[in-house]
């Protein structure tokens, strides 16, 4: 697999708000905002710098960071406030893929060991605040930091020299998001990326990345595995596009390309047809904000159809309906086999019953009798399972198993919990 250099937005988190690493003030847009967009237009992953002051404000952020990995769509680096082994845990149960200790807290160094061996050291980084702690690298290391993160805003050529007889891999920062001096830092071959801080949701990612690699910088951009020319094009040199939605697999639109459109796509990464009926390019989204981010492009086996995914903001639908396809023409029953559909389905009417209690609901006695009931009940049934194991009749184990998932949707819903969290833990793993 090809290693690519990470282009790495990241800034501080105080209060709620998104507070730049370099310079001064907040920035412009919410901490949510700011991350889901980075996420969608091309960042490779995220850093996050918890800076709360008070044990309130930290669980404010937790809270905020495990947003953040649910929606963003990329992996998250944080840490800033580590007083014990728990903080990592919480960063990690948050959704973190990885957390940095600060070199310059005796205590977190005195961690490092300790958080490597109970979580891994793929998921402990050691962030160094200046040049001066370049020395202790190899100490940094051997304790389990996997990544040294230079925290200094943009090193100099004397310190980048110094790096070259490293034998550790670092992340370097940059208050400077031009392409050039991106390019500079990343040329190292100890460099796997730069955490640097970007001018808020008018910088797309994936722009800077095609300039880093115009520059010889090898970086995760959309390239196609099948040219243009091997297309099918139909009378009019187009080729018709379906789009879904890449998390729910909706269909969301039917439009049409053309290789210059194909192009613009996959150089912006988001969606651009061709308007037929304009005669021109149109970028999805253009006037109305209705952005689709490209998760994915396939070609069908004939290969006159491309299946796009993205990410839809918005409506899809000039009507404001969230697809095109919103009038049923003829219907017939069918019962809902996807695993995943009828969890959530059955789950929903949980969060119904939690929100719109109804009377003689056995769902709505277990919320009332709280917890320790709704803890009980499931108990009760994972023993049941291991009964029902032990017979020879598989029925059994299906129902059992059935009643147990029924009983542990009661308690996610109880915990705010979702299956959409379940899913994307399940992944990271």
């Amino acid at each position: 697999m090809k290693e690519y250099k990470k282009v790495i937005p990241g800034f501080g988190i105080r209060e709620g708000k998104a507070v730049r690493l370099w310079g001064q003030g907040c920035c412009e847009d919410d901490v949510l905002t700011l991350s889901r967009y980075y996420g969608d237009s091309g960042a490779d992953e995220l850093f996050l710098y918890d800076m709360a002051e008070t044990d309130e404000d930290h669980e404010r952020t937790i809270g905020l960071i495990k947003e953040i990995a649910r929606t963003a769509d990329v992996p998250v680096i944080t840490g800033g406030r580590v007083r014990r082994l728990e903080d990592v845990k919480k960063y990690l149960y948050a959704g973190a893929k990885a957390v940095f200790l600060n070199a310059d807290v005796d205590e977190n160094v005195d961690l490092m060991k300790e958080a490597s061996n109970r979580f891994g050291d793929d998921k402990i980084y050691a962030w160094l605040p200046d040049f001066s702690y370049l020395d202790r690298t190899a100490e940094y290391s051997q304790l389990g930091a996997s990544v040294m993160i230079l925290g200094t805003a943009c090193p100099s050529q004397e310190e980048m020299a110094r790096l070259e007889e490293k034998e550790e891999i670092f992340l370097l920062s940059s208050d400077r998001p031009d392409a050039v001096t991106l390019a500079a830092l990343m040329a190292s071959g100890r460099v796997s990326g730069v955490i640097t801080s970007m001018t808020g949701s008018s910088a797309s990612c994936m722009e800077l990345k095609q300039k880093l690699k115009a520059a010889g910088i090898p970086a995760d951009t959309f390239e196609s595995t099948v040219a243009w020319k091997d297309f099918k094009l139909n009378s009019d040199g187009l080729i018709p596009v379906i789009v879904q939605d890449y998390r729910t697999s909706e269909v969301l639109m039917l439009a049409y390309m053309n290789e210059e459109s194909f192009e613009a796509t996959l150089h912006s990464g988001l969606m651009t047809y061709y308007s037929r009926s304009r005669r021109s390019l149109w970028l999805k989204g253009e006037t109305s904000g209705h952005y689709q981010y490209v998760k994915s492009l396939s070609l069908d086996c004939d290969n006159d159809t491309l299946l796009a995914k993205v990410n839809q903001i918005g409506a899809a639908c000039h009507t404001g309906a969230r697809s095109c396809f919103f009038q049923t023409l003829v219907k017939k029953e069918y019962q809902e086999t996807n695993p995943l559909k009828v969890f959530e389905d059955v789950f929903a009417v949980i969060l119904d019953r939690k929100e719109n209690p109804k009377e003689g609901s056995y769902t709505n006695y277990l919320f009332d009798k709280g917890i320790d009931k709704i803890l009980k009940k499931l108990g009760e049934e994972a023993t049941e399972i291991v009964i029902a194991a032990k017979n020879p009749d598989p029925e059994e184990v299906k129902y059992e198993i059935s009643d147990f998932l029924y009983h542990m949707m009661v308690l996610m819903a109880d915990k705010g919990v979702t299956w959409e969290d379940i899913t994307r833990e399940l992944a990271n793993r």
